[in-house]
């Protein structure tokens, strides 16, 4: 029999924040819920409440500013993410990396933040904001705290959110504005999958950034490197910083050699 919640929203921030004080350690919040609602189905999950973000009109917001760089709010749904002109112009590699996650379908409920928090090693959006210098901030009612998306995940589908907090936004520097930049999945299938690895690179003020995603147990982000570095620099570094498994969808030995190929291509094909 399928899990009974509690469903509940409010009109305002204070007023979530208020609640999850009083419940948090009850409660799940959702926006899209293309996680959580399978994962409480599969029995994964079984919170008292589960409080829906959709209400409460702050949490919608993308904004950009050449000084602060781009804020995507914790209900930005991933297709609004690659609709946007400015990611299309300022951020491309959020773009690309945005319309290799599921189908178009599931991008319209599925949420940036939402990619993000549930912290999946293979989650597509992770590596490219690694790359692009991004931090996570939380708000409770104790107040705000701001990480860095690199501390914030602590480990498979684990985060620093404690039970009473919730991310509003993510803030893409502006260190990384107009960055070129590009993103490879391998999957099983032709189409829509989860990745068996990925690997995002970005080149900008004569750097190279690269992050690898589903090759260790968080997100992997390697130190910079110059733009013209040589592949086999940036895949040796790869090479010791990842530690992939052989699972029912890959093998690590696979997984390594995919690693050196995407590296390789992508110093190619991205122009700083």
């Amino acid at each position: 029999m399928l899990h009974e919640f509690s469903y509940v929203t409010h009109p305002s921030l204070d007023e979530l924040l208020a609640f999850l004080a009083e419940h948090g350690d009850e409660t799940r919040v959702f926006s899209g819920g293309t996680d959580l609602f399978v994962n409480i189905r599969a029995g994964l999950v079984s919170p008292r409440y589960v409080a829906d973000l959709k209400t409460v009109a702050d949490l919608h917001e993308i904004a950009f500013s050449e000084r602060e760089g781009l804020s995507i709010g914790a209900c930005t749904t991933v297709n609004e993410l690659i609709t946007n002109k400015t990611v299309r112009e300022r951020y491309p590699v959020l773009r690309i990396a945005a319309e290799e996650l599921a189908t178009f379908q599931l991008r319209n409920r599925a949420t940036v933040v939402g990619n993000v928090v549930t912290a999946s090693p293979c989650g597509d959006m992770t590596s490219p904001l690694l790359c692009l210098g991004t931090d996570v901030v939380l708000v409770s009612a104790r107040g705000e705290r701001r990480v860095p998306l690199g501390e914030f995940i602590t480990g498979v589908k684990t985060t620093q959110i404690a039970a009473d907090e919730i991310v509003t936004r993510l803030i893409v520097g502006a260190g990384q504005i107009d960055a070129a930049g590009g993103y490879r999945k391998l999957k099983r299938i032709k189409g829509h999958d989860l990745g068996v690895v990925a690997v995002a690179l970005i080149k900008t003020k004569g750097k190279a950034r690269v992050a690898i995603s589903s090759a260790a147990p968080t997100p992997v982000l390697l130190p910079e490197f110059a733009a013209d570095a040589l592949a086999a620099e940036i895949q040796e570094s790869a090479q010791a910083a990842i530690s992939p498994i052989d699972d029912v969808r890959c093998t690590s030995e696979y997984r390594r050699f995919m690693v050196d190929v995407y590296i390789r291509r992508l110093m190619e094909e991205v122009s700083a």
